[in-house]
């Protein structure tokens, strides 16, 4: 795809770094080309741009070693998770080495009394919930994929439940990294706050692997609720659907996940997961707290929703309807494809304020038909952030550019509407170009911190910053 980019490789430097770590890992040490393929590819349109070899890496010393022959020979290195990130960022577009993370999965301590754990990179989400369910605690991030913590991290990622416990950035409290000289580092210690300098910890989330390579994590962790809640309402229209969100969110309404789903995602849930929804706007909600609380905030999500023409609402407590319609909601890309067999499901994602949700939406929705594009969209509605996926015939050119098109004008216009042209996903390669369109003169500065942090720009290069 025209995303990727292409950088000058250090041939000499890239031979000599695979004879060292070939010596030094032996059996860790792959250069096959379906391994090297599969660490240079994600569920994204962007090409692969594989790596010369991939390392697998046990401890935070194995990848401080790495680093170091890298740095020596100022060859690219290149964190690899589970490998669901959609914007290219585990490409390797001037060779070098894919440090594969995934061996590290150990949940290293959980202090149950402090609601905080510390994590190694390699441990996914789905992982440290079971671990961490007989103590009566979860971890709420909840991006869909069953990502490792370490990429969620770095991509400073979002989900389901960020209406109410916020993202990767409000769930960190601290980071190991690996620098690019090899130096470890941890960035803050376990308390809830502090004002000992830079804050380097909100610095390493976010940053995508362009600065370090995160290789320990110390989380904030949640009680699990007394009562749980999940509800289902219809809507006429996407902006009668949108207008409630404004309402629950001015409201005060607590809501733990409030999601959008467009009638064409409805009919595809439906057909893939035997349902029989109303094919029509739908918003899944998800209420947390005491066994009244939950009622409270259903019956009140059920009034403000009967003011915007809301209809067919029902909400159940019970586990097993809940998993149901939760499982629908994350099975949704999948449902999607089956609206055009064959096809690829290539996601998008911008965020808006709240109050222009549903002027976007709409617009994406007529964009998409001008192009003669199919763009199902599903949105986490409480707060504004909002995915298209495109469902593409990737032999067809003239498809292909299209979707080009309309993936250029959504992200413009989510800056237009003072948003962001991603929500979750991150920079990666495929959004570098928007970045400077959304925070202009800051960007030069990130510059210089990526030049003082990594003056070799071995870490993960070509991605984040413009050329």
């Amino acid at each position: 795809m025209a995303q990727a980019i292409e950088l000058p490789r250090n041939e000499t430097g890239i031979e000599t770094a695979l004879g060292i770590l070939k010596q030094q890992f032996g059996e860790r040490f792959h250069t096959g080309q379906a391994m090297r393929d599969q660490h240079g590819h994600t569920t994204t349109w962007i090409r692969t741009q594989a790596p010369d070899a991939v390392v697998f890496a046990q401890s935070t010393q194995d990848v401080a070693d790495v680093v170091k022959v890298c740095a020596a020979h100022k060859v690219p290195v290149i964190a690899f998770g589970t490998g669901t990130s959609l914007e290219g960022h585990v490409n390797a577009p001037a060779g070098g080495i894919s440090v594969d993370l995934s061996l590290m999965d150990q949940v290293v301590q959980v202090n149950a009394s402090d609601l905080d754990c510390r994590v190694q990179p390699g441990v996914t989400r789905e992982a440290l919930n079971t671990h961490l369910r007989d103590q009566g605690l979860f971890f709420p991030i909840d991006p869909g994929a069953n990502a490792s913590l370490g990429g969620m991290t770095a991509t400073r990622a979002s989900g389901t439940n960020a209406v109410r416990y916020g993202t990767m950035k409000d769930n960190v409290l601290a980071v190991e990294v690996v620098m690019a000289d090899g130096s470890i580092i941890r960035t803050a210690q376990r308390a809830r706050k502090s004002s000992a300098g830079y804050d380097l910890t909100r610095l390493m989330v976010g940053s995508e692997g362009t600065l370090g390579i995160i290789t320990e994590i110390t989380l904030k962790l949640q009680g699990i609720p007394e009562a749980i809640s999940s509800a289902r309402c219809s809507f006429p229209s996407v902006d009668a659907a949108c207008e409630t969100v404004m309402s629950v969110i001015q409201y005060g309404l607590p809501v733990a996940r409030i999601e959008l789903l467009d009638a064409m995602v409805v009919k595809a849930v439906n057909a893939y997961a035997k349902l029989s929804l109303p094919e029509t706007p739908m918003l899944l909600l998800e209420f947390h707290g005491s066994d009244a609380g939950v009622v409270e905030q259903a019956e009140a999500f059920s009034a403000l929703a009967e003011d915007n023409g809301g209809s067919d609402y029902q909400a159940t407590t019970t586990m097993e309807e809940r998993n149901k319609l939760w499982q629908a909601r994350h099975d949704a890309y999948w449902a999607m494809l089956a609206l055009r067999p064959g096809c690829k499901a290539v996601a998008t994602d911008v965020c808006v304020p709240i109050s222009r949700l549903a002027d976007a939406v709409g617009a994406a929705n007529t964009k998409a038909a001008e192009l003669g594009l199919i763009a199902p969209i599903v949105g986490h509605a409480g707060d504004g952030n909002f995915h298209a996926s495109l469902l593409l015939d990737m032999e067809n050119a003239d498809e292909v550019a299209r979707a080009e098109e309309f993936v250029s004008w959504l992200n413009d216009l989510a800056i237009s509407m003072d948003g962001t042209c991603t929500g979750e996903h991150g920079i990666g390669q495929g959004k570098r170009l928007y970045l400077t369109k959304e925070l202009g003169a800051a960007v030069p500065f990130m510059a210089m911190i990526k030049r003082a942090l990594d003056p070799d720009n071995i870490m993960n290069p070509g991605k984040i910053l413009p050329a």
